[in-house]
């Protein structure tokens, strides 16, 4: 006989094999390891899965923990505004701009047109009112947000290295300039783990118009374990596109794989894993078989009223994508997740808050999408008691320059040397602010904060000294807050 009728012969025989002979002839055991960790974990076997020296137990990297130091917070919700949101348009009053508008001054800036020494003035283009009983002023853009004033502690001196877009998100979201280093939600999970085994400790829900620049480096582990990363997830009925199971097909394989795993169980111990690597591998497996079925049910929006779905304003079809997000957010928290990021703005220009030719018609739009959404998430979350222990933390990364970025136009250019953030909740002291710009909102010139500031701030709410979180890489006791350290914004707390 020829290889080729060979080779067809073999091809026969294969289709021939049924499904279930097929994982028992290929599977190569995997679905007993995963059925010997699960039983492991119930305690059902004498021994558990030993770490790689064979002596110490192996422990599951996403466990329940608790923090060294009483906690105010014990989950995040970053609400990331991705381009740039103009704080003097937003948040940041600056009477002194409006009579300025159009004209030509002296003024340094420093964006990704490099640095300047003059520019064209663009006053603000929204009216600023006062607020709540702190009397807070908020632009007209956020007329719902602007209700929630007494709850938001802003920061009206941030400031960073970078005013370029990717270094700028590094920066924000892993206090570095440079990939390769653990995110915020990743450092926050490393120290708390998650208190749900059936969904990621850490979530990030991306722009329906796609993701921000550098992409996934911004949700990443970095040198930490591929367990601290953030899983991206979706607020519609598929949340984790990857684990969908064609339609009419799970049930079957569903059925097949338990049938497999009865038909293995009596050999499970010789199944045993010996070392750290094959445990956690079986952990994943393990967490991604829960997340078929446990995550379809946090999107489940028909067990929410119609009051509070249309509090999120998912009644209206300008602020149903983010709405979804919003609510989504808040029933992750309630499920235990630990660290919730959603992006307001994806791919490029007017897409996201990079407002550099019309700062009307592209603030107007990312505003008007978020502002009832977000206003509907503390409300919501204050209601059920949940604001108490979740911090809610509002900003891009950076924000943009009282100048005009072209000769003609209302666009402005980056500012890293001065712009706005807000938290809320989680301990944090509701209707303060602290820290100012110059009186053209070009630089912070009082109680200046660093982004590491921010980040320290979160995590002292989360029950961490910032200066004490550690992890061993590269010789050194690598911090979010650097080797050189940060403080809290103890004015907020």
């Amino acid at each position: 006989m020829t290889s080729a009728s060979n080779s067809n012969a073999s091809s026969r025989q294969f289709c021939r094999r049924t499904r279930r002979e097929f994982l028992w002839e290929a599977g190569g055991g995997f679905g007993s390891m995963a059925l010997t960790a699960m039983l492991s974990g119930d305690g059902f076997l004498a021994r558990q899965a030993s770490a790689a020296d064979g002596t110490r137990r192996f422990v599951n990297p996403m466990a329940a923990r608790q923090s060294p130091f009483p906690a105010k917070a014990k989950s995040v919700i970053f609400l990331f505004m991705y381009g740039g949101p103009s704080h003097v348009d937003t948040f940041d009053y600056k009477p002194e701009l409006y009579p300025l508008d159009g004209k030509t001054i002296e003024v340094k800036t420093f964006g990704r047109g490099g640095h300047r020494n003059q520019g064209r003035i663009v006053g603000p283009k929204w009216k600023f009112k006062q607020y709540g009983q702190c009397g807070k002023r908020v632009s007209d853009l956020f007329p719902h947000l602007a209700t929630c004033v007494d709850d938001m502690a802003f920061i009206h001196s941030m400031y960073a290295e970078s005013p370029i877009h990717g270094s700028a998100m590094l920066m924000m979201n892993s206090g570095r300039i440079l990939s390769g280093h653990p995110c915020l939600g990743s450092w926050v999970t490393y120290g708390l783990g998650s208190e749900n085994e059936n969904l990621p400790g850490f979530v990030v829900m991306l722009d329906k118009t796609g993701g921000p620049i550098s992409g996934p480096k911004n949700w990443s582990s970095g040198y930490m374990p591929a367990a601290y990363q953030a899983t991206v997830i979706r607020a519609d009925g598929v949340p984790i596109h990857n684990l969908d199971i064609p339609a009419g097909t799970s049930r079957e394989l569903q059925r097949d794989l338990l049938d497999h795993l009865r038909e293995k169980n009596h050999d499970h111990q010789a199944s045993r894993s010996d070392n750290s690597e094959l445990a956690a591998r079986i952990a994943s497996y393990e967490l991604a078989y829960k997340m078929q079925q446990f995550a379809p049910e946090a999107v489940d929006f028909a067990q929410e009223t119609q009051a509070t779905q249309e509090l999120y304003g998912l009644n209206q079809p300008r602020t149903i994508d983010f709405g979804r997000k919003c609510l989504l957010a808040r029933r992750l928290v309630e499920r235990g997740v630990r660290f919730i990021q959603v992006y307001s703005g994806g791919a490029h220009n007017d897409d996201n808050w990079d407002a550099h030719t019309d700062i009307v018609a592209n603030h107007t739009k990312h505003a008007g999408n978020t502002d009832q959404p977000i206003a509907g998430l503390l409300q919501d979350l204050k209601a059920r008691g949940l604001l108490n222990d979740t911090l809610v933390i509002w900003g891009g990364e950076f924000g943009r320059q009282p100048t005009a970025e072209y000769a003609e136009g209302t666009g402005r250019d980056h500012n890293a040397y001065g712009f706005t953030m807000w938290m809320a909740g989680g301990g944090i002291k509701g209707g303060t602010s602290v820290g100012e710009t110059d009186e053209l909102g070009g630089s912070a010139i009082s109680d200046r904060f660093h982004v590491k500031n921010l980040h320290a701030t979160a995590l002292k709410q989360l029950g961490f000294d910032p200066n004490g979180l550690s992890y061993f890489y590269g010789g050194l006791d690598q911090k979010l807050v650097g080797v050189e350290g940060a403080e809290p914004i103890g004015q907020i707390i």
